[in-house]
């Protein structure tokens, strides 16, 4: 007997905070080179196909801190006689512990606390489960938010857990099934991604789950190959000996890496995570999801600063993830009017003791037989076939998630289209796209005093036809639909008409928000003056609102607006300015304008905390050996806490 249930799991929690104010328009300035491939002509990885500078018209979480609090979190249990899922339904419908009731042990990593971090696409992201990655290149924009929940029974009577949102950047629906029957040894997951729209899109899946980085532990994958980035660009290399390293024994490997294991067409698509006894987690799918990749922090001193910096106690993590392309260096194209549908399934694996310390061949071997002959059992072709009509349902609604997908129904409509998969229930729009249901069924926008945070973006078609309509009208002084309009045109790389709508906004009232974008527009011109000057009109008039005073400072050193930057900040009171991405802002200004002590002061004694450190980012390791260096005379290796360089070999 299998069973579905809610619950609520405590456990520490870092709050994300408010999304931020302003558009994520300002990545643009980052830049993003693209890759360079030396591939063979048969690979078609599409690399660099459906990249975007942005998550917009999502918006950052970045306001968050590293302190926990115990918080009662909402979970949802799919259990019988042999597994137990618990699921974070207010996070993404993360898959968060998997526990072999056997044994009592779970075969995912699980962390001991939910503390964002700045490794997603909307910024906050958190280690741990396997998430759920849809759309855009990264962590999913669902990450950090709750998304629809419903429940159903399947033909043989077991509870089905559904999740599922609409995906406002690519414009489409995608849908999670779960369930456990009654004898089942394996979680079932039965994906669908639909396109809904007459044009071919750019599309992304990736499957990404931790697991316990075991001591003596191998992944095993049926591969020969893999395609991994390194300094010499993406290309593909012989697995398991790669630059003298077995990578299959992830505690050899040196330095953050992603290895996406190239499976040959008809091999059965798996991975498996096993400890030196031959025991672990073994992820198994049907073919639409061809690929699998292993990502390694390394091990250094920096690669374990991270997998500390990400977690309380609950140690150190691999992840084996699985995917629709090939490699996570592009999107794959979906055609329109398409919807593709794939089983995964999740479980344990036991294997001879013996098997794990034989070549990588052998262990592959052995690995692969066992799935070959216990496929009859799971069947997860057949399965996927023969749920297909369950697959259509309508289920009983238990949470609801964004109001996307009920103005999307709302424009589709305006359209003359069908609404969004009539069987999921996206309910009814929500405070945050009123003033877009307000212009498309009443043809009114609203104006708020420009001290208030915009509620909403969108880059959405049928809104933005309207958004035009409503603006040019002779009689139109309202500003924030020509603010709106403008940010619309500029995330659509617009930037003449974005320029004169944003202008137009100004003209009718000054606002904050409007000079942020047209700040951001000037610097991508390089017109660095002009770009100062709009940002520090608009940090004049933004108030304390954190998230802004964050864009604004990143614009400003981007521009070299020092000095800018550090009046402001000078201004601040002391709750603003002990923010910990402000002041090191203040200490990269002070360093380019020769105040090096100064700016060493605040971070010499090697305990500043950045709660939002970015992966990848350096900024921190690098301008402390600089100060120091600057400042006593010496070059010598930042303190460990500054350490996050997991490219750099011990």
């Amino acid at each position: 007997m299998s069973e579905l249930r809610f619950e609520f799991m405590e456990i520490p929690v870092s709050e994300k905070g408010e999304p931020s104010s302003v558009p994520d328009i300002s990545r643009v300035l980052e830049g993003e080179g693209n890759l360079s491939c030396s591939l063979d002509e048969n690979d078609e990885i599409y690399e660099n196909y459906g990249r975007v500078a942005t998550a917009f018209p999502y918006r950052a979480y970045h306001c968050y801190h590293r302190e926990c609090r115990r918080k009662k979190v909402r979970i949802a249990i799919l259990e019988n006689d042999f597994l137990r899922a618990e699921f974070l339904i207010e996070y993404g419908g993360r898959l968060w512990k998997l526990i072999d009731k056997v044994t009592g042990e779970n075969l995912l990593y699980t962390n001991d606390v939910i503390r964002p971090s700045n490794l997603a696409t909307r910024n906050a992201w958190f280690s741990g489960g396997t998430e759920w990655n849809i759309s855009i290149i990264g962590h999913s924009p669902f990450t950090m938010e709750p998304v629809f929940v419903a429940q159903l029974e399947d033909d043989e009577h077991n509870p089905v857990l559904r999740m599922y949102e609409y995906e406002r950047i690519r414009r489409v629906t995608y849908q999670m099934d779960f369930w456990l029957g009654a004898e089942d040894t394996f979680l079932n997951c039965r994906m669908r991604i639909v396109n809904p729209n007459s044009e071919v899109i750019p599309m992304y899946w990736w499957s990404n789950t931790a697991v316990p980085q075991y001591p003596g532990g191998r992944i095993v994958v049926p591969a020969a190959e893999a395609y991994t980035n390194d300094a010499s660009g993406v290309h593909k290399t012989g697995i398991p000996i790669v630059d003298g390293v077995d990578i299959s024994r992830y505690e050899e490997i040196p330095l953050q890496t992603d290895y996406f294991f190239n499976i040959p067409a008809g091999e059965p698509k798996f991975l498996a995570n096993v400890n030196r006894k031959g025991y672990g987690l073994l992820h198994l799918s049907t073919e639409r999801l061809q690929s699998r990749k292993l990502f390694s922090w390394g091990n250094n001193e920096a690669s374990a600063h991270w997998q500390e910096w990400l977690t309380d106690k609950a140690g150190p993590y691999v992840e084996v993830q699985g995917g629709l392309g090939k490699t996570q260096y592009g999107c794959i194209p979906m055609a329109p009017h398409t919807a593709w549908e794939w089983l995964e399934q999740y479980g344990p694996i036991r294997i001879e003791e013996s098997a794990v310390s034989q070549s990588y061949e052998k262990l592959r071997d052995v690995v692969q037989y066992r799935v070959e002959t216990e496929a009859d059992q799971r069947k997860p072709d057949t399965v996927l076939c023969r749920t297909r009509r369950m697959a259509k349902r309508s289920a009983r609604l238990v949470q609801t998630g964004n109001g996307a997908g009920a103005l999307e129904n709302l424009c589709r409509q305006k359209r003359g289209e069908k609404p969004l998969e009539e069987h999921l229930d996206f309910g009814e729009t929500q405070t945050e796209q009123e003033e877009w249901v307000q212009l498309l069924q009443k043809n009114r926008f609203p104006e708020p005093e420009p001290d208030c945070r915009p509620r909403d973006y969108t880059n959405e078609d049928t809104i933005f036809e309207a958004l035009q309509k409503f603006c040019k009208k002779k009689k139109n002084k309202n500003w924030y639909s020509c603010y709106q309009l403008g940010v619309i045109y500029l995330c659509r790389g617009q930037y003449e008409p974005a320029q004169e709508w944003l202008e137009k906004s100004l003209d009718i009232r000054k606002n904050p928000w409007a000079y942020h974008a047209l700040s951001i527009i000037e610097a991508q011109k390089k017109n660095q003056k002009k770009s100062i000057k709009y940002i520090r009109r608009g940090l004049a008039m933004c108030g304390e609102d954190l998230s802004y005073i964050r864009d604004a400072y990143k614009i400003l050193l981007h521009a070299k607006g020092y000095e800018a930057l550090l009046e402001d900040y000078a201004q601040r009171p002391k709750n603003l300015a002990g923010e910990a991405r402000l002041q090191l802002d203040q200490a990269l200004a002070l360093n380019q304008i020769g105040e090096s002590e100064k700016a060493y002061q605040l971070l010499g004694g090697g305990d500043f905390v950045l709660d939002d450190l970015k992966e990848g980012e350096d900024s921190l390791e690098k301008l402390w050996t600089e100060l120091h260096e600057k400042v006593y005379h010496e070059k010598v290796r930042a303190p460990y806490n500054y350490q996050f360089n997991t490219q750099i070999k011990q």
